[in-house]
C-alpha cells in the first residue's frame, strides 16, 4: 500500500505528494495512469543524497483536483512552479517519464533559474505526441469506457499485465496491489473519473512542447537523457533531438530493451545514472 502521503495548497489544489530522504531537492514526475508511487525504487536507491519528492499530476493519485481546474501539460508546468514554491524549493532537480517529460520540459524551459540538474527519460518531446500506439486508449476514453477499463484490470490480474504489456519489459511482474494503488484513485469517485476524462482530452495538443523549443536552445542546466529503445511510443530518436536541442545535455544512455516505464523495472540503471549526473552538475559552472 501507498505510504506516507502529504498535500501542500496551491493555487490549483491541493498538490500530494510523498517525500524521502534529505539533501538537494529532487522533485520525480510521473506518467499516465500512474502517480507518484511510481518512482518508489528508484527514490528507494538515491534518497541518501537527495530529498526526493514524487508528485501526484493533477486527475492523478491522491491530488485534489479542482472540477474547473485546467489540466493540460502547460497548466500542469505552471502548478510545478507554484508546488515549488509551497514546499519552499529554490532550486531543483527534474527527473521525469511518459507525460511527466512534457510537463518537466515547459517548467524547465520557463524557470531555467530553478533547475539545478534536469533529467529526461522516454516522454513526449516537441511535436512526437500524442503517439500513434496510444490513439486505441484515447479513442475508449472517449467513448466512456476508461471505468470500465479500469474496473476490469482492477478484477482481472491477468487482463491488467495484458494491458500493461506494451509498456514493460515484464508485465507478469506486476502486483494487483501495485496496480490497485495506480488505477483505484482514477475511478474512486464520479469527480476523479470526470477529472482523468479531461485530461486525456487534454491530451491532443503539443502546441505547448512546441512553443518552448526556442528556451530550450538556451537552456544551459545539466541534462541527461536516459531512453529505453523498446518503446514503441517515443522513439530513440527523441532522445538525439532533446541532446541536440538543449545546450546543457551532456549524455544519452541509451538501456537495450527498455520499454516506456523502465525506470519501475530497471531502477538501479537509472538510479547509477542519476548519481552521477548529480555529481557532475555539483561541479557545474553556468555559461554567460
Amino acid at each position: 500500500m501507498r505510504q506516507n502521503i502529504q498535500h501542500v495548497a496551491t493555487p490549483f489544489g491541493d498538490i500530494a505528494y510523498s517525500e524521502k530522504g534529505s539533501g538537494p531537492a529532487a522533485i520525480f514526475v510521473h506518467g499516465v495512469l500512474l502517480n507518484g508511487h511510481w518512482w518508489r525504487h528508484v527514490v528507494d536507491r538515491v534518497a541518501d543524497i537527495r530529498r526526493c519528492i514524487a508528485i501526484d499530476q493533477f486527475a492523478h493519485g491522491a491530488t485534489r483536483t479542482p472540477a474547473e481546474q485546467d489540466v493540460s501539460c502547460k497548466a500542469q508546468a505552471q502548478m510545478l512552479e507554484d508546488f515549488c514554491v509551497a514546499l519552499g524549493v529554490d532550486q531543483v532537480d527534474l527527473v521525469a517519464n511518459d507525460t511527466g517529460g512534457s510537463i518537466v520540459q515547459i517548467f524547465a524551459a520557463r524557470n531555467p533559474q530553478r533547475i539545478r540538474s534536469l533529467t529526461l527519460t522516454n516522454c513526449e518531446v516537441h511535436d512526437n505526441w500524442p503517439p500513434a500506439a496510444f490513439e486505441r486508449m484515447r479513442k475508449h476514453v472517449a467513448k466512456g469506457r476508461l471505468a470500465e477499463f479500469c474496473r476490469k484490470m482492477l478484477g482481472d490480474i491477468e487482463r491488467a499485465r495484458r494491458s500493461f504489456a506494451i509498456c514493460y519489459e515484464h508485465p507478469e511482474r506486476l502486483s494487483m496491489e501495485t496496480l490497485r494503488v495506480y488505477l483505484e484513485p482514477l475511478v474512486a469517485t464520479p469527480e476523479a473519473l470526470r477529472n482523468i476524462e479531461r485530461w486525456f482530452s487534454s491530451y491532443q495538443d503539443c502546441s505547448p512542447t512546441v512553443e518552448v523549443e526556442p528556451l530550450l536552445r538556451r537552456l544551459q542546466a545539466p541534462t541527461l537523457v536516459v531512453w529505453g529503445t523498446g518503446d514503441v511510443y517515443f522513439p530513440v530518436k527523441w532522445a538525439y533531438w532533446l541532446r541536440d536541442t538543449i545546450p546543457g545535455c551532456r549524455k544519452v544512455i541509451e538501456l537495450e530493451g527498455a520499454r516506456l516505464f523502465f525506470p519501475e523495472e530497471r531502477p538501479e540503471e537509472l538510479a547509477q545514472a542519476l548519481r552521477e549526473h548529480w555529481q557532475e552538475a555539483s561541479r557545474h559552472i553556468p555559461r554567460t
